[in-house]
């Protein structure tokens, strides 16, 4: 029988398990999960792995291992406990790091969601500019703004999906289940259109190549040299949705799971979004160099991918529509995540007030251009800060009381912060970010470690905890 607060939350369940008569089917989480990876972030980071000077041959072959590795990591690490416990990331947190810990992690959380929706507010925009000639200009400051009129369409364009997503999960969520379909036939429509407009459209232009390498050859000319080599591309693929596996994240939706095999879900969004949807947006940026090269270089002399003109240039109005939304449809979801974020640190608000609250942070994100330009290096980030957390959650399942330890230790205790998760979780992401802020360190390879580091110092100072006979909780 549902409890009274669940009812009065729609029957959300956030603090019990799923009963048997909530559970879904596969077929729910097959489409939640392409429409949620076929979206506006496929456009923005399609052609950075182009301009970052990855081969053709990589990131055919590095895409597939990397995302096959995703699929894998959300179906046995992920599934298995989502549908033991049954319960979502933030309760089983609360149980076992204490209710004032998980509101750190919420802000935390909040935060990151807002740059993420951010970045496709820039996404939307962009596109938005094209058919009234306002340009896309990435700044040399990370904190720099674009141009008046691109930074006040921004603006505008976070308005409205701010207010789209302040009115409601249910209507944006189905919308979103209508247009992935559609969104995904576009995508590969670009890539398409893409290869015919450079000629590439037999056998031996395919393996020769020589397309791709002579738009990254344009490219290192007026950005510089880079080079982006198939590991980086395995690494980055697995793990840009590190936040959501090895984090824990998707535990609050396979807790509906009736059966183990709906964790093979995530693999349409890996291989529709995250392969054949940036190849495809990859190729849009290849094919305009080729055709009309003065079009990707911006007032400073750099070339600038343009997500709206890209798909313009390709499909026309189609390719406009698909970009605006596109962006639309990981912005809304992704603000509203960030308002239920807020509102877990402060549940006497409405969910209303914190979701436009996420929207003005994620409209004010969006209105500097780099964090767009910088998403690779962003996602690598978010999954180093939020996926080491889900290492507690592992250990705490499987190995917490194989060593005589208490499992939920928040919940056993009513500890309001158990002091081996805050360690466990700040030590290694604090060192992380020092390496990925100040020395440059490729994001996405600090995920694994920080991970597995975290969980053993989860261990090991929680049993330096529970075996302290002085007091046990820290409030």
């Amino acid at each position: 029988m549902m409890s009274e607060e669940n009812s009065d939350a729609g029957g959300e369940f956030e603090r019990e398990p799923v009963p048997e008569s909530a559970q879904m089917g596969n077929g729910k989480f097959w489409g939640m999960y392409a429409g949620e990876h076929a979206a506006g972030t496929e456009f923005m980071i399609g052609p950075l792995f182009l301009a970052a000077g990855a081969s053709l041959s990589d990131l055919l072959l590095g895409l597939l291992l990397g995302n096959l590795l995703a699929v894998l990591t959300w179906r046995f690490l992920v599934v298995p406990i989502a549908m033991a416990k049954r319960m979502t990331l933030y309760y089983q947190l609360e149980r076992i790091a204490g209710g004032s810990l998980v509101k750190f992690y919420n802000l935390v959380n909040g935060l990151l969601f807002c740059f993420l929706a951010g970045a496709m507010v820039t996404v939307s925009a962009s596109a938005v500019g094209v058919p009234f000639d306002i340009s896309f200009d990435v700044p040399e400051s990370f904190f720099g703004l674009s141009n008046p009129s691109f930074t006040l369409l921004v603006v505008i364009v976070g308005a409205v999906i701010t207010a789209v997503a302040a009115g409601g999960y249910e209507r944006v969520a189905r919308f979103a289940n209508i247009a992935a379909p559609w969104m995904i036939a576009v995508f590969a429509c670009c890539g398409i259109v893409s290869l015919t407009q450079m000629g590439a459209t037999n056998a031996s232009a395919l393996s020769e190549g020589k397309f791709w390498s002579d738009a990254i050859t344009f490219v290192q000319e007026k950005n510089g040299p880079g080079t982006f080599g198939f590991w980086q591309i395995v690494v980055f693929a697995w793990l840009c949705n590190g936040a959501m596996h090895f984090g824990m994240a998707d535990l609050t939706i396979f807790r509906f799971a009736k059966s183990k095999s709906a964790g093979w879900a995530p693999a349409i969004g890996m291989f529709l979004g995250h392969y054949m949807a940036w190849i495809a947006a990859a190729l849009l940026l290849a094919a305009l160099i080729k055709l009309q090269p003065a079009l990707v270089v911006g007032e400073d002399g750099k070339v600038t991918a343009n997500p709206g003109l890209l798909a313009y240039q390709a499909i026309g109005w189609t390719g406009i529509i698909c970009v605006v939304i596109a962006g639309w449809t990981t912005a809304n979801p992704t603000i509203y995540r960030a308002g239920l974020a807020f509102q877990g640190m402060f549940p006497r608000s409405s969910r209303t007030a914190m979701t436009l609250v996420a929207g003005v942070v994620a409209t004010i994100a969006g209105a500097f251009p780099n964090l767009s330009a910088q998403l690779l290096d962003f996602v690598g980030t978010y999954g180093t800060v939020l996926g080491t957390m889900g290492a507690v959650i592992v250990v705490d399942f499987y190995l917490i009381q194989k060593f005589g330890l208490r499992a939920e230790y928040a919940a056993v205790t009513g500890a309001r912060i158990n002091a081996a998760v805050l360690i466990a979780w700040v030590l290694p992401v604090a060192v992380a970010l020092y390496f990925i802020l100040a020395k440059g360190f490729f994001a996405a390879y600090a995920v694994i470690p920080c991970w597995f580091i975290c969980g053993v110092l989860y261990l090991l100072v929680s049993k330096m905890i529970q075996r302290s006979p002085a007091e046990e909780t820290i409030t």
